[in-house]
């Protein structure tokens, strides 16, 4: 099913973006792979943005087969779960977006470009007051992105090694 090709290549991209975001913010200005860095994260970011698109439409399409957790869960287990889930979708969707409000808006920044194009249209004024708060919000999203992340993992790992697997493992619906 190409949801699961979209899950995994959700996962390696935000675990890859919010790694890279670390790694260049760490970094003094005038270092050479911020040159690198802060473009492609950029366009990876837009990439997430866009796939999580995807994955909306895809859940709304396959609603039925794709919300039915196991039946041997229990109901905190089966609301903790979904509401995971939710917050991964709104963040991949909130996180970019920021990330796009703070690029188009810093004043002698670069654009934001996106692979094939040489930059996406800058839709925001310049304000460097409004780039202080995206860049804010931006990364404080993107650690509750890694924060439900990590509870995303720990569920299945509870389900797959706690529980013995059984009815109430989750992996191999992914794999």
């Amino acid at each position: 099913m190409p949801i699961r090709i979209l899950h995994w290549l959700r996962a390696v991209l935000i675990l890859g973006l919010i790694a890279c975001g670390w790694y260049m913010t760490g970094r003094a200005e005038d270092d050479p792979t911020a040159g690198i860095l802060y473009p492609n994260h950029k366009q990876f970011g837009i990439l997430v943005w866009l796939l999580a698109l995807v994955h909306l439409t895809l859940r709304w399409r396959y609603h039925a087969v794709l919300l039915h957790a196991p039946e041997a869960l229990k109901p905190w287990e089966k609301w903790l779960s979904h509401a995971i889930h939710r917050l991964i979708i709104a963040l991949t969707l909130l996180t970019p977006l920021l990330g796009y409000a703070m690029s188009s808006s810093i004043i002698g920044g670069d654009s934001v470009p996106f692979f094939f194009l040489s930059h996406v249209p800058e839709l925001l004024p310049k304000n460097d007051a409004a780039f202080a708060v995206f860049q804010a919000l931006h990364k404080y999203c993107a650690y509750l992105l890694l924060a439900c992340v990590v509870l995303h993992i720990a569920g299945i790992m509870k389900h797959r090694l706690q529980d013995k697997g059984g009815e109430t493992d989750v992996l191999p619906r992914m794999l």
